[in-house]
C-alpha cells in the first residue's frame, strides 16, 4: 500500500532549506547616494538663500558707509560706534524684554483657551478651530492696523469711555505706547502658541486624569504633576517661535507703537532703507543675531529644547 505524504512532509524539507539558507542583509551604503543626491537641491537652496546672505551680511558689517555709497575696506568703526552709543544697547534690551513679556502674556492667554479646545468633542473642536483661525486668514498688516480706530484718541474705546462718563478727555497712552504694542504682538503671534500647546493636550490621555483622581489628587495637583509636565513640548515650541517672532518685529512697533515704543528692528530698517548705511545695518543684525541666539541656547540649556526638539538626553 502506497503512503500519500501530508501536507507537513512536503512543506518540511522546504523550511528547513530556507531556515539553513542564508540570509542577505540590505546594505545600507548603496541607498547614501541617492539619499545624498535627493538632499542635493535643498542644501543648494539653503547655501544660496540662507548662509551666503548671512556671510555676506557679516562680511559687510566690517565695510564702511559714507555719503558716496558702501565700500568694502575693512574696518571696526561700526563695532566701535555700536559699542560707545548706549543708545543701542538700550534698544536692545528693551527688545529682548518685550519679546520675553510678550512670550509670558501669549502663554498665559493660550493656555486655558488651548485646554478648553482639547476638552471638547471632536466635531465642537473642529468648529472651534475653524473659528480661531477665521481672523488670520486676514492679512498681517490689516489686522495691525485695525488697531488705530480702536485704541486712538477718537476711537472705540475713548469714545465709550466718554460716552459713560467715565473719562473727560480721550487716554492718550492707548496708542503709540508700549502698552499698545503689547496687545499688537500679543494679538498677532497668539496663534503660534496656542496651536503648539493645543496639540501637547490634544495627545494627552485622560486615563491619567482618570488615574491620578483616584489616587487623590486634586485638581491643582493633577495639573502640575500630570497636565503640565506632558504639555511642555507644546510650551518650549510655542514660546520659542513667539519669543523670535517678537524679537524681529517691525511693522507693529512701526504702526502701533510710536517713537516711545521702537525696537531693534525698526533701527535695523532705518539703516538700510532710511540713512542708506548698509555697513551699520550688517553690523546691527549681526549683533542682533548673536544676541538672540545666546539668549535661546542659555533658555536651552536651562529647558531641555534640544531633549524635546532633538530627541537628545
Amino acid at each position: 500500500m502506497v503512503r500519500t505524504p501530508t501536507q507537513d512532509q512536503l512543506l518540511q524539507p522546504l523550511d528547513q532549506a530556507a531556515f539553513r539558507a542564508p540570509v542577505k542583509r540590505l546594505d545600507a551604503k548603496p541607498l547614501f547616494p541617492l539619499v545624498s543626491l535627493l538632499a542635493l537641491p535643498a542644501a543648494i537652496w539653503l547655501a544660496l538663500f540662507t548662509l551666503a546672505p548671512l556671510l555676506l551680511t557679516v562680511v559687510m558689517s566690517f565695510w564702511k558707509s559714507t555719503i558716496f555709497g558702501t565700500t568694502t575696506t575693512l574696518s571696526w568703526d561700526n563695532y566701535q560706534r555700536f559699542f560707545s552709543d548706549p543708545l543701542y544697547g538700550r534698544v536692545l534690551l528693551k527688545t529682548l524684554r518685550v519679546a520675553v513679556l510678550t512670550t509670558i502674556f501669549c502663554l498665559i492667554v493660550s493656555y486655558p483657551v488651548a485646554w478648553y479646545l482639547a476638552s471638547q468633542n471632536v466635531a465642537k473642536k473642529a468648529v472651534l478651530l475653524v473659528a480661531v483661525f477665521i481672523p488670520f486668514w486676514v492679512s498681517y498688516i490689516i489686522r495691525t492696523f485695525v488697531w488705530l480706530p480702536i485704541l486712538g484718541r477718537t476711537g472705540v474705546i475713548n469714545q465709550f469711555l466718554q460716552y459713560l462718563g467715565l473719562i473727560d478727555a480721550p487716554i492718550n497712552w492707548l496708542l503709540y505706547s508700549e502698552f499698545t504694542l503689547y496687545i499688537g504682538l500679543i494679538y498677532v503671534y497668539l496663534l503660534y502658541m496656542l496651536l503648539p500647546i493645543f496639540l501637547s493636550l490634544d495627545k494627552l490621555d485622560r486615563k491619567l486624569l482618570e488615574a491620578a483622581s483616584d489616587l487623590g489628587a486634586s485638581p491643582f495637583q493633577m495639573f502640575m504633576r500630570v497636565v503640565l509636565p506632558l504639555s511642555t513640548p507644546g510650551i518650549i515650541s510655542g514660546s520659542v517661535m513667539v519669543f523670535l517672532l517678537s524679537c524681529g518685529a517691525y511693522v507693529t512697533p512701526q504702526i502701533l507703537g510710536g517713537p516711545s515704543a521702537i525696537m531693534f528692528g525698526n533701527l535695523i530698517a532705518e539703516q538700510f532703507i532710511g540713512a542708506s548705511n548698509w555697513a551699520f545695518g550688517a553690523m546691527l543684525s549681526v549683533i542682533f543675531i548673536v544676541v538672540v541666539l545666546l539668549v535661546l541656547a542659555l533658555i536651552g540649556k536651562k529647558a531641555g529644547m534640544q531633549k524635546i526638539f532633538l530627541g537628545q538626553g
